[in-house]
């Protein structure tokens, strides 16, 4: 079998804290931001951690190849 490879998409979106948790970004704060409030926006700033059920495929992803 060779090597899994980093998933290119899903390296940009995630990354593993020292903790052992993964970091992603918050969606919905492209486009049409004219009708979302103030505060929303602000809190969608904020990065957010990846659900526990998804966390074990996200890790597969972003750790095929570096470190563990």
């Amino acid at each position: 079998m060779p090597k899994m490879k980093t998933h290119s998409g899903a390296k940009k979106r995630f990354k593993a804290t020292k903790s052992g948790l993964v970091k992603r970004g918050c969606q919905n704060k492209n486009h049409i931001l004219n009708k979302k409030p103030r505060k929303r926006k602000r809190v969608l700033r904020q990065g957010d951690y990846v659900n526990e059920t998804q966390e074990r495929t996200i890790r597969t992803l972003i750790q095929a190849g570096g470190k563990k």
